[in-house]
């Protein structure tokens, strides 16, 4: 079920419980991202995300952004013992090591596709999915999201999981998870 917001906009339900969430769910969630540097942040996110609250995440975003060179791949790939210690000792983002040499990885194997990141990632659009009429029908995982965790994987890439690749895929508009009767449904084009 679809939740009215104060300002009289219907929505999805996680997208009205704060000032953060009604800007993410309205602007930005869905909306396709077709750059490698975009997704490789979104990709990034969606794994310090794992285990803990998206709104953890949005409210770090900036301290991710200047802590990670504004992901900014060349000058992630190149981070070494000294960056990573860094890392550890900066309470502007989740300091997780496994994630953070996640992170460092992450950008070494995009930088290694063939094509770009962009290019495999769009691979796996869904375009078509079904409209989801209630939360109960959003899927944790997909077949495409499974296959698109399995060739990221085989490409050197680490705490990328079919569920965080799913929510990436929802989150840069590879497939339309905004519910049916939400206002933001269909405004973005995925294919």
């Amino acid at each position: 079920m679809t939740t009215i917001g104060a300002d009289g906009l219907v929505r999805c339900p996680w997208g009205v419980s704060t000032p953060e969430y009604i800007a993410y769910h309205d602007e930005e969630w869905g909306r396709p991202v077709r750059d490698d540097r975009g997704l490789y942040e979104r990709l990034s996110l969606e794994a310090f995300q794992s285990g803990l609250s998206w709104l953890t995440i949005l409210r770090k975003r900036p301290g991710f952004r200047q802590a990670f060179d504004d992901f900014d791949m060349d000058k992630v790939a190149a981070y070494g013992p000294a960056e990573v210690e860094r890392l550890l000792a900066d309470a502007s983002i989740v300091r997780n090591r496994r994630k953070i040499d996640a992170t460092i990885a992450n950008a070494r194997a995009s930088l290694d596709l063939p094509g770009g990141l962009a290019a495999l990632i769009w691979k796996y659009a869904d375009p078509d999915a079904p409209a989801p009429r209630t939360g109960a029908d959003v899927p944790a995982t997909t077949p495409g999201s499974k296959a698109l965790a399995k060739e990221l994987k085989g490409h050197g890439f680490r705490h990328v999981g079919p569920t965080t690749v799913y929510a990436l895929m929802q989150a840069c508009g590879l497939v339309d998870d905004h519910l049916q009767e939400c206002h933001r449904r269909g405004a973005y084009t995925a294919g």
